[in-house]
């Protein structure tokens, strides 16, 4: 009788091998209240590798952290007529404190566009104040109808932007800066994930922007996910809470902005792009373990050159964890960390040390090959970066073999059904064409340019609709 898989063939169902991989990848659970989740330290551990990497980024671009309360006074939402009208289902409401009714019911933070907008207001004073750059890392609440762990909950964590700018011009580029400098950037090099950059269209663009530019990835099943966003505001909130500043001419302009967000949907994004039946595939570059040493016996010997060849991995530079515990079936220790998808794992049991070599075992291509204990440190910086490139490569090409190019809503929905993108001109598709996409659970994820670049209005002149669906 053949033993069950360990996990669900991506195959036979995918929802349920994405929820398969996080049970026994130890990324999470599911919280108490429906649609909240418990983030495990394996999957708190990517999250804090994402962190670091996007918040070095961030201050690159000039940004600075701050933090900003998690209760917001339910008036403020009510200033930006767009903003409350997009985020009112999604709304948790606290009208009960300290055992007596609040005088003002409080929202909890959904994003935090109005109350940073109470203080900007206070801190802007001349063009001097400007831009104005911050930057928080915090967590939301967004009542969610259909949650899945990571991808849709009702509480999340992210980090979210929000920028005051002399001119549209400023905050024009500066969106356009962390779009492309910030998030690409990072969404490329480090998750390994192909990412496509483009405009959304009215229909589907933040509640009180003018303009949202967005990062699309297709997962394994090919649908799309939305993986950040930047968004340039206009004038929209600072007509609404006066933000204003005295120009260097001296007379009274309302300042112009932008918000911008990525949260812990990354980590579900991460699972769905290089998952396989076997668990896991983490980037190199994200790996807070890049290798795992494992003792295949608790002999002394070996005990003793698994711990010398992680160190010497360390001084190379590698991410490193020890293995030893001998008392676990080396066969269940193996599976486990197949499952988590560390990148690199150096097996050294008593036969290894009689010949000096070590069993190195690739996670992301796959395979196993005896390599001299010696070679090691000088080897494996190359094998996670030539690992690192591999999976952005098959993202990419996962992508463009599983995107067609089409010229009706008819063969963009059936390309959609079959599990794959549409690319429709724009003039072809159309508003018509975008709502009737709806109706079949089929949406326009970005507007691009003939040749790849971001738009500059919906209507340019060569957009292309990116058609998919999407989680």
């Amino acid at each position: 009788m053949a033993k069950a898989p360990v996990l669900t063939p991506r195959a036979d169902d995918f929802p349920r091998w994405y929820q398969d991989l996080i049970n026994k990848a130890e990324l999470a659970d599911n919280g108490p209240v429906r649609g909240t989740m418990v983030i495990r330290p394996y999957g708190y551990g990517l999250w804090e590798r994402m962190q670091q990497e996007l918040d070095t980024r961030i201050k690159a671009a000039g940004a600075s952290n701050a933090y900003f309360p998690l209760f917001i006074p339910q008036s403020y939402l009510t200033r930006e007529a767009a903003h409350v009208e997009g985020f009112a289902p999604e709304l948790a409401v606290v009208t009960h404190g300290g055992g007596k009714d609040l005088e003002e019911p409080v929202v909890v933070r959904p994003t935090s566009e109005t109350i940073v907008n109470e203080y900007f207001a206070k801190w802007v004073r001349s063009y001097r104040d400007l831009p104005l750059l911050i930057n928080q890392w915090a967590n939301v609440v967004r009542w969610e109808m259909r949650p899945r762990v990571f991808l849709r909950t009702t509480e999340f964590l992210w980090q979210e932007g929000h920028t005051a700018h002399a001119t549209y011009e400023d905050a024009r580029d500066y969106a356009a800066h962390i779009h492309r400098d910030v998030y690409a950037d990072f969404m490329t090099e480090v998750l390994g994930i192909d990412v496509v950059l483009g405009r959304k269209t009215a229909r589907e663009r933040f509640a009180g922007a003018v303009n949202t530019l967005t990062l699309e990835g297709m997962m394994g099943d090919g649908k799309a996910l939305q993986l950040g966003t930047s968004h340039e505001l206009g004038q929209n909130f600072a007509r609404a809470f006066h933000t204003r500043y005295l120009s260097k001419e001296g007379t009274e302009e309302l300042v112009w902005q932008t918000s911008w967000g990525a949260s812990t949907r990354m980590v579900g994004g991460l699972i769905m792009s290089h998952g396989d039946d076997d668990g896991l595939r983490v980037p190199p570059r994200l790996a807070a373990v890049q290798a795992v040493v494992l003792a295949i016996k608790g002999d002394e010997p070996v005990l003793a050159a698994v711990r010398e060849t992680a160190d010497r991995l360390r001084l190379a530079g590698v991410r490193v964890q020890v293995d030893d515990r001998t008392d676990i079936p080396f066969g269940r220790r193996a599976v486990d960390w197949e499952l988590k998808g560390v990148p690199v794992r150096i097996e050294i049991g008593p036969r290894d040390l009689e010949n000096g070599t070590a069993m190195l075992v690739r996670r992301i291509p796959g395979g196993k090959e005896p390599v001299a204990v010696g070679a090691l440190a000088g080897l494996l910086p190359t094998v996670l970066e030539d690992d690192q490139a591999l999976l952005l490569t098959e993202s990419r090409a996962r992508r463009e073999a599983r995107t067609a190019d089409v010229s009706t809503v008819e063969e963009a929905a059936e390309a959609a059904a079959a599990g794959g993108w549409a690319r429709i001109p724009w003039a072809t598709l159309g508003t018509r064409g975008e709502a009737a996409l709806a109706e079949r659970g089929v949406s326009v994820r970005c507007l691009v340019a003939e040749d790849g670049a971001v738009p500059e209005t919906d209507d340019e002149a060569g957009s292309v609709a990116i058609v998919a669906r999407a989680y």
